[in-house]
């Protein structure tokens, strides 16, 4: 059984301009990091023009779709009927894009067979992540 989950999402991005932009966007999930959710965009999606990973943690995610949440860099909330907005607030700026909450609530629900919420501390292998701490000292 894989411990991975990836599922492409199209993320809407919020502009100045009247016609917001589709761009792609992949959420992704390793059981082996069971708190951390990515989203990475396409580098043709970016301002730098590379690839653009943000990592943040599941729950935020997850209790994001029912109320504002976040005070980072990373900052979820419902929006209207069936969409839900993200912030990811760098030095350079902040990019705001809607995505469909119903894909959210299927890519957190694969993560969830995978690594039952609460139940993430049961997959962390801390002898292992221990040993690479202590292996540069």
């Amino acid at each position: 059984m894989s411990t991975v989950i990836e599922q492409s999402v199209e993320a809407r991005l919020v502009a100045a301009a009247p016609r917001m932009p589709n761009i792609p966007a992949t959420l992704h999930y390793d059981g082996a990091d069971p708190f951390a959710v990515r989203m990475t965009f396409p580098a043709p999606a970016t301002l730098e023009g590379v690839d653009v990973c943000w990592t943040f943690a599941r729950d935020l995610l997850a209790a994001g779709m029912e109320a504002p949440e976040g005070d980072g860099d990373v900052r979820v909330r419902p929006y209207g009927y069936g969409r839900t907005v993200m912030e990811f607030h760098a030095p350079e700026g902040t990019a705001v894009i809607h995505v469909r909450s119903g894909e959210l609530r299927r890519f957190l629900e694969a993560t969830s067979e995978l690594v039952p919420t609460g139940l993430e501390h049961l997959h962390l292998d801390l002898d292992h992540d221990l040993a690479e701490l202590m292996r540069d000292a």
